[in-house]
């Protein structure tokens, strides 16, 4: 582990017995929600504890390349689960969904290749939670996974306002790491050790990306994981590149369980 903030030790309890411990009450509800990026028009999914009183912390939740699937939905229900109101972002556009990996590699690598759209997409998303009454707009953060990662990290160097983000096993590299020194929040980066594409040189120029900017950062690393390590369809041949690991899953959830305990304290 890399990093300068600390939080509670990752205990080895398993995902299903933590989300087991929220209050039966909770009442999960899914509501599409449209909105616009400039002249683009975008459709994500506002996911909230219906039972929860008064206004709880917000999170924008990013998906991998393949954008709006039950999987993303999946992730926003287990999140909000926890206390907060999440948005599963829209970054390709209503209309937009890749039909496969190739489709969605092509897709990513426009924004790859534009990090101002890509951080204006995440910025609509964050603008659209904001919206939302249930929100308490003084705790905000962001997470994703893979591609979602990465433009996560993207919205926190743009300067946006974020107590924190989360990357699982998300892309780090940048072609403006100087802009790291707008990150406002705690930075929380959980990655597959053994990942073949976001390689350990990317994960070095990463951490110097955040000791430069003197962000306040972690970086967990899981061994015998690869990429896409929380994705139960990847498979579990790790000689693939992307593949399940259940065990560095359920970790990875509790160690973002922990920040977001320790970036929405009561201050």
């Amino acid at each position: 582990m890399s990093g300068m903030f600390a939080y509670a030790p990752l205990s080895l309890v398993t995902l299903a017995s933590m989300l087991a411990a929220v209050p039966a009450a909770a009442a999960v509800k899914s509501e599409p929600v449209a909105y616009k990026q400039d002249t683009t028009s975008l459709e994500g999914l506002m996911v909230y504890d219906a039972s929860a009183k008064g206004k709880i912390p917000g999170i924008v939740l990013v998906p991998d390349w393949m954008g709006m699937t039950d999987l993303a939905r999946q992730y926003g229900e287990r999140v909000a689960k926890l206390g907060y109101v999440v948005l599963v972002a829209d970054i390709y556009g209503k209309t937009v969904h890749p039909k496969d990996m190739k489709e969605a590699s092509a897709l990513s690598g426009q924004y790859k290749s534009d990090r101002p759209l890509m951080q204006a997409r995440g910025k609509a998303a964050l603008d659209q939670l904001l919206k939302s009454p249930r929100v308490d707009a003084s705790k905000i953060a962001a997470m994703g996974f893979c591609f979602g990662g990465g433009v996560a990290l993207e919205l926190a160097r743009s300067g946006a306002r974020l107590d924190g983000v989360v990357s699982f096993h998300g892309n780090l590299d940048t072609p403006h790491p100087e802009m790291a020194k707008n990150i406002k929040g705690k930075v929380l980066v959980l990655h597959g050790a053994d990942d073949p594409f976001v390689t350990q040189d990317q994960v070095k120029a990463f951490q110097d990306e955040m000791r430069s900017a003197k962000t306040d950062w972690a970086l967990v690393q899981y061994g015998n994981a690869v990429h896409g390590f929380t994705n139960p369809n990847a498979g579990t041949d790790n000689s693939k590149g992307m593949a399940y690991n259940p065990e560095a899953a359920n970790r990875a959830f509790i160690a973002m369980q922990d920040f977001y305990q320790e970036i929405f304290a009561p201050k």
